[in-house]
């Protein structure tokens, strides 16, 4: 009886999962909201809350977190990361100290403590990757000028991941300082000798990964990532390094096969993730942080707005393209909710996970309209203090466009 409720909650969830995506899918907007939103409506104090599934479902996150990282991984080579690491590490600084301080500060103003900080700092840090790049797609400006500028923020947020995860892992676990600076430390050494080992030798571990055959390419590319994310795991350094650090490892023809192939299964047990984090937020715990919550929306929608515009204008963007480039960078997300998911699960603080929540529903439905309307706003401005500043040419030859996009 207990197998039986557990496949019809199990099968009701991913229907309703996909039926909500379709209906994101028709108005063109991120269907991430929505899965929040029914995760809410079936967890604690819901609607109807699930019982049977709910274990189930949790393994189904877990997968969900390293699947992302694991597609995000796969959309760079080493070499990218390093190139761009050395290129635009200014922006990278001036992302994080206008958007990581004031979820910082907001934690330590509602007296959360400097753990509850460090994990809201990198809530409002960093931006929703899924959803910029959907919305570029929607609005045309994959071959703007200002585009390049937008993805090497996003880059320098993935690499920036790889080192604040594992402090965030270590700092929630509570390990004391010795023990966090150890777990840092191996965090970083991994990461650098999977980065060398990924330069130097990347088609020699493509090659061995490699198959013809798709379903033993899936297997193998599958079965390495949660091995490895599993070990990364136990070693406290975080499971979802480890998958990003698999993704990066692997190039070529290796890494387009493995995306094709897994990228159902990303979006699938993704989905099952929002659900989850979902579940467990009681949606009676909202409202009393929903000021918060709001206010910290539109603080750090500003400041993301500010670094877009400050980043393009250092690569030498038009006025109109720095607005275009601050307003595309708003949306936060699927990484959010990560972070907030580490703090959640380690009990931190209760109230931390209803703002997280209250958060990214706000900027998750904010960030496109930004997205799309900054360029009028952006045309206005022009025309009032600048009138005789016609811009340099805002598209880029299509073959120059190809730049890795995060799913």
């Amino acid at each position: 009886m207990h197998s039986a409720v557990l496949l019809i909650e199990f099968g009701s969830i991913i229907l309703g999962l996909g039926l909500l995506g379709r209906f994101a899918a028709r108005f063109r907007f991120s269907p991430i909201p929505l899965y929040l939103l029914s995760g809410l409506a079936f967890g604690e104090g819901g609607l109807l809350p699930l019982g049977a599934s709910e274990e189930f479902v949790a393994t189904g996150a877990e997968i969900g977190v390293i699947l992302l990282l694991l597609m995000l991984g796969l959309e760079y080579t080493a070499s990218d990361l390093v190139s761009n690491l050395k290129a635009h590490y200014p922006a990278g600084l001036v992302d994080c100290a206008l958007n990581a301080l004031p979820g910082a500060a907001a934690a330590l103003l509602l007296g959360w403590g400097p753990v509850a900080a460090v994990v809201l700092a990198g809530v409002t840090w960093i931006s929703s990757s899924g959803v910029i790049a959907k919305v570029l797609g929607d609005l045309g400006r994959v071959g703007n000028r200002e585009t390049p500028v937008i993805l090497s923020v996003l880059v320098l947020e993935d690499l920036a991941m790889a080192v604040y995860l594992p402090i965030v892992t270590a700092l929630v676990a509570g390990v004391g300082l010795a023990a966090g600076s150890v777990t840092l430390a191996i965090a970083l050494g991994v990461a650098g000798l999977v980065l060398f080992a990924a330069v130097r030798y990347g088609r020699v571990i493509s090659r061995f990964v490699s198959s013809d055959d798709p379903e033993k390419l899936l297997l193998v590319v599958l079965g390495l990532t949660i091995l490895v994310a599993g070990v990364a795991q136990q070693l406290q350094v975080s499971a979802a390094v480890g998958a990003f650090l698999v993704g990066i490892a692997l190039s070529g023809e290796v890494a387009e096969g493995a995306h094709t192939l897994l990228s159902p299964l990303r979006d699938l047990f993704a989905a099952v993730f929002f659900v989850f984090f979902g579940l467990h937020t009681d949606p009676a715990s909202i409202p009393p942080v929903l000021l918060p919550a709001l206010a910290l929306a539109v603080v750090t929608a500003a400041t993301k707005i500010a670094t877009g515009y400050w980043a393009a204008r250092r690569s030498g963007i038009s006025v109109k393209g720095r607005w275009r480039a601050g307003g595309a960078l708003v949306a936060r997300g699927e990484f959010s909710i990560v972070i907030a998911g580490l703090a959640v699960t380690a009990g931190i603080e209760p109230s931390l996970g209803p703002l997280a929540t209250a958060y990214v529903l706000i900027l998750v439905v904010l960030g496109p309209l930004t997205a799309r309307y900054t360029e009028p706003v952006a045309a206005w401005w022009v025309r009032r203090r600048t009138p005789h500043d016609q811009g340099a040419p805002e598209r880029l030859p299509e073959a120059r466009t190809q730049t890795a996009v995060r799913d």
